[in-house]
C-alpha cells in the first residue's frame, strides 16, 4: 500500500475528517497498564531476591541477582517509557525513497544475530544461545520475538484478505520460517512460542477460521514424531513427566512440586522457602513453585490475576487501536506474554514436561525483562494514538 506524501494510510485518513473542527479529543495513555507492569516486574525483582538468595550467598554475594534483576528492570522501565512516545506508524515509513522500512531492518537484524550466536555464542549450562558484547551479554532469541511480532503485524497489515485461505498463511511462514528454523537451532522453546506468535497473529488476523484446525493437528503430530519417535533429552523430558516420583533427571520437577505442597493455602511467609535450597535455580524458570511455597494459593492466584488484568488492557487498546498494524502489535504482545505465562505455570505443576521458559518479568534474566517491557512501550504507542472525546 502507497503511503508517499502521507504520515497515515488512506483508511486512516478519512477517519481523521470525522474529527470536526472545535470537537475536542484526548489522546489515551494507559497508564494502568504501565503501573501493572512496573508492578509485576519489581514483584519479580523481590522473589528473586528470596528465592536465589541462598545461592547467591554460597557465592558470597547475596545481592548478586537482585542487582542485576534490578538494573535490567530499570532500564527497561526507561526503555519502555522512550518506545511508548514514538509513533509506532513509523516503523511503516518508508526509509530514504526506498521500500525498506524499519520492520525489514529489524527483521533481518534477528536473522544477523540469530546467525551469528550459533557461530561464536557464549555457552552456558550445556547451550550456546547467548552473545557477549564488551560487558553486556543478551539472548537474541528475545529480540527475535519483538521481530517477529512486528514482522508479522506488518504483513497483515499489507494484506490481511490473503489469510482467508491457507496459501496466504503459508505465505507468512514462508517469511518468518527462516528465523524459526534459526531460533530451533539454538531453542527449541523459543522456536516454539515465536511459531505460536505466527499461529495466533493469522488465527486472529484471518476471517475464515476453518483450515487452522488442519495446521494444529499437522503441528500436533509433527511435535508428537519429535519427541517420541525421536531420542535424546526430548524424549527423556516425556519420560520425566511421565515418572516424575522415581525418574533421576526429575529432580527439579519434583523439588517444586514439594515446594508447592508445603505452601498451602497462604504460605510459609516470604523468604521463609525451605525447598528453593533444593530446587536448582529457583530464582529462574521454577520461580512459580517459590512462590506457591511463601505466598501459598492466595498469593499465587494473585500472581496470575495480575498477569490476566495485564492481558486485559493490551486486549482493550487492540480493539480500540486506530488501524490493523497497531491491532496486531497489541495481539502478538499478548499471544507471547500468554503462552510463556500458561506454559511456565504447566511446567512447574507438571502439567505439560519440562521446558526451559521463564516466567515473564518475574523469573530472573535481564534480557527477557528487558524486551518484555520494550513490547509494553510499543502497545502503550498504540494506546496514545486513540482519541476520545
Amino acid at each position: 500500500m502507497e503511503q508517499t506524501g502521507r504520515r497515515y494510510p488512506p483508511y486512516q485518513q478519512k477517519r481523521s475528517r470525522k474529527e470536526q473542527p472545535g470537537s475536542a479529543f484526548i489522546r489515551q495513555y494507559d497508564f494502568a497498564l504501565m503501573f501493572i507492569t512496573i508492578g509485576i516486574a519489581l514483584f519479580g525483582v523481590i522473589m528473586i531476591y528470596s528465592a536465589g538468595y541462598y545461592t547467591a550467598s554460597l557465592q558470597d554475594d547475596p545481592y548478586r541477582y537482585i542487582r542485576s534483576q534490578l538494573f535490567s528492570v530499570g532500564l527497561g522501565a526507561v526503555l519502555m517509557v522512550i518506545v511508548s512516545k514514538i509513533d509506532y506508524q513509523q516503523y511503516i515509513q518508508k526509509l530514504f525513497g526506498t521500500k525498506i522500512t524499519l520492520v525489514h531492518l529489524l527483521y533481518f537484524l534477528a536473522l544477523f544475530m540469530q546467525a551469528i550466536v550459533l557461530a561464536v555464542g557464549v555457552e552456558l549450562n550445556h547451550a550456546k544461545r547467548w552473545l557477549r558484547v564488551g560487558p553486556v551479554q543478551f539472548q537474541p532469541s528475545e529480540i527475535s520475538k519483538i521481530a517477529a511480532i512486528v514482522f508479522i503485524a506488518y504483513m497483515v497489515y499489507l494484506n490481511r484478505r490473503a489469510l482467508d485461505n491457507i496459501k496466504g498463511f503459508i505465505r507468512v511462514m514462508c517469511y518468518i520460517g527462516p528465523l524459526i528454523l534459526l531460533i530451533l537451532l539454538e531453542n527449541l522453546s523459543s522456536a516454539i512460542i515465536v511459531a505460536c506468535i505466527a499461529f495466533g497473529m493469522c488465527f486472529v488476523a484471518s476471517n475464515k477460521k476453518g483450515y487452522f484446525g488442519v495446521i494444529v493437528l499437522a503441528a500436533v503430530a509433527g511435535l508428537f514424531a519429535v519427541i517420541f519417535l525421536g531420542k535424546g533429552f526430548r524424549a527423556s523430558r516425556v519420560e520425566m513427566w511421565l515418572d516424575v516420583e522415581n525418574h533421576v533427571g526429575a529432580f527439579q520437577i519434583r523439588q517444586g512440586l514439594y515446594a508447592i505442597a508445603s505452601g498451602g493455602l497462604f504460605g510459609t511467609g516470604l523468604g521463609q522457602s525451605m525447598q528453593k535450597s533444593f530446587i536448582p535455580e529457583a530464582y529462574n524458570d521454577m520461580i512459580f513453585s517459590v512462590i506457591c511455597e511463601e505466598l501459598g494459593i492466595v498469593g499465587a492466584s494473585f500472581v496470575i490475576i495480575a498477569f490476566l488484568v495485564l492481558f486485559w488492557r493490551i486486549v482493550m487498546i487492540a480493539c480500540h487501536a486506530p488501524d490493523l498494524f497497531g491491532t496486531m502489535l497489541c495481539v502478538g504482545v499478548m499471544i507471547q506474554l500468554a503462552i510463556q505465562v500458561l506454559i511456565n505455570v504447566a511446567v512447574v505443576t507438571n502439567s505439560i514436561p519440562s521446558t526451559g521458559i521463564p516466567l515473564p518479568l518475574i523469573s530472573y534474566g535481564g534480557t527477557s525483562a528487558m524486551i518484555i517491557m520494550v513490547e509494553i512501550g510499543i502497545v502503550l504507542s498504540v494506546s496514545r494514538q486513540i482519541k476520545q472525546k
